[in-house]
């Protein structure tokens, strides 16, 4: 499975990337990019991949980058943008859907760690030291928009750049981690409507303070058949986060290597084109 999900990214990129060696470079955006997703598929670091015996025969022919080649040249906007639009293309290969759910996954580190850029903040059953992968999720189109941020930043509050990023009108469906009436307004001016469950489970009323009216709205429309058959689909957020962490070229716990935000970044996007990718042949086999 992974030699064939690898050889399907080489050709699209040999397909479209532009094969253009930069000035004063010996090897195209795509070359880097190719490394280092070799080493993201076998979950090994960048320079494993750099070595000519950790590759098949049918690629040994090529010249390698260095280790130090490839940590300078990975940071570039080109190689940032080369792996952006692999990812796009992959998810646009559906088109949205009205309902995305919205939720976020802890990546926890040793709390030893000296990574001075991640956070420490509440995970699942507790306290953690690390990062957060904060995701909207799309049925079709899988994670379509996600960013990583230290354990310590409370959800709703990313959950804005999430919702100003998004290019489709629809429902949102988060946990009620997501129910206040800032989050709601802001995402009104993207024509979506947010629902989420009461943030308090023994509320009765909405007290005496002012309400966001999306956020009436939403609560009136969540005891309604289809309020409650789109509160109980924001489940299918945790299957696509288990269907990520459970395939065996899957997003595992970070790797000793993979510290500070801009390699935790590249390492999970490395492993969400390969998700994307997994979920394509998966549908195409369906029909």
């Amino acid at each position: 499975m992974e030699d064939e999900l690898y050889k399907e990214v080489y050709q699209i990129l040999r397909q479209t990337g532009n094969n253009k060696v930069p000035q004063r470079g010996t090897y195209t955006d795509e070359d880097v990019v190719l490394t280092y997703l070799w080493a993201v598929l076998h979950d090994r670091p960048t320079y494993w991949a750099c070595k000519k015996s950790n590759w098949p025969i049918w690629y040994r022919r090529r010249p390698m980058p260095t280790a130090s080649t490839m940590s300078r040249r990975l940071r570039t906007e080109s190689v940032q943008r080369l792996m952006l639009q692999l990812e796009q293309q992959l998810q646009n290969r559906f088109s949205a859907n009205l309902c995305r759910w919205i939720d976020a996954k802890p990546l926890p580190i040793s709390p030893c760690s000296k990574d001075k850029q991640s956070g420490f903040g509440p995970a699942a059953g507790g306290m953690a030291k690390g990062y957060k992968l904060y995701t909207i999720a799309d049925p079709m189109q899988g994670f379509v928009v996600w960013t990583i941020r230290p354990m310590n930043h409370p959800e709703w509050v990313v959950a804005h750049d999430l919702i100003n990023k998004l290019n489709s009108e629809g429902y949102l469906v988060g946990d009620r981690a997501y129910d206040t009436n800032r989050l709601y307004d802001f995402a009104s001016t993207k024509s979506v409507q947010l629902i989420t469950p009461r943030r308090s489970k023994t509320a009765i009323g909405f007290g005496h303070k002012h309400h966001s009216s999306h956020r009436l709205r939403a609560m009136s429309f969540k005891d309604s058949p289809m309020g409650q058959a789109l509160l109980a689909s924001r489940n299918n957020i945790d299957r696509m986060y288990g269907q990520l962490t459970n395939l065996g070229f899957g997003l595992s716990p970070l790797p000793n290597w993979v510290r500070t935000q801009f390699r935790v970044e590249m390492w999970v996007r490395g492993k969400l084109i390969f998700y994307h990718l997994w979920r394509c042949r998966q549908r195409a086999k369906v029909g």
